[in-house]
């Protein structure tokens, strides 16, 4: 698809989220100084961190916790495999909205996607600078694959599924 067919991305409406058909779990940061290069963009390694940033703050928005993971049901989880496509760059002191959604959970195996955007002005849309995947096994601190808790695995298939409810009804807007 080429860049002038992609349809425009709209953020949740103020209904969406009342309804639960909210498409992402959307976290809000401010580019720091120290995560960019001497040019003012945002170095390259830390989108990555980002994501991680948007993984930890989805379980939190669905009531789960990443750090009661490790503690209480002993399981981690480790990247097994990583990619980002920059579209744009993100410059000090921008205000970024880091979407994170699961895409899919098979056994041990966990993938998510991720979109970061510019936050809007002044009736912009938010620009698309850079989107990716992250895919897990959830292991033991030996690394031994082990089952996701099943109040884990409940919540990120509740989200998927309405994930597909909102994209099938065509009230994502992309």
């Amino acid at each position: 698809m080429r860049a002038d067919e992609r349809q425009p991305y709209s953020l949740p409406s103020i209904e969406q989220e009342r309804e639960g058909k909210m498409p992402a779990s959307v976290h809000q940061i401010r580019v720091r100084y120290a995560e960019t290069d001497q040019m003012g963009i945002v170095y390259y390694a830390n989108y990555l961190v980002w994501f991680e940033l948007g993984r930890v703050e989805l379980l939190r928005s669905l009531g789960l916790a990443y750090s009661q993971l490790e503690k209480e049901h002993e399981c981690i989880l480790p990247v097994i495999k990583a990619s980002c496509r920059y579209r744009a760059p993100a410059r000090y002191d921008d205000e970024i909205l880091i979407e994170t959604r699961p895409a899919l959970l098979r056994g041990s195996v966990l993938k998510f996607l991720y979109r970061i955007l510019r936050k809007p002005q002044d009736g912009e849309e938010p620009a698309l600078l850079a989107e990716g995947e992250t895919v897990h096994v959830v292991c033991d601190d030996q690394l031994n694959r082990k089952p996701l808790p099943d109040h884990y695995v409940a919540a990120l298939r509740a989200m998927m599924a309405k994930e597909q409810v909102t994209t099938a009804s065509g009230s994502e807007g992309r």
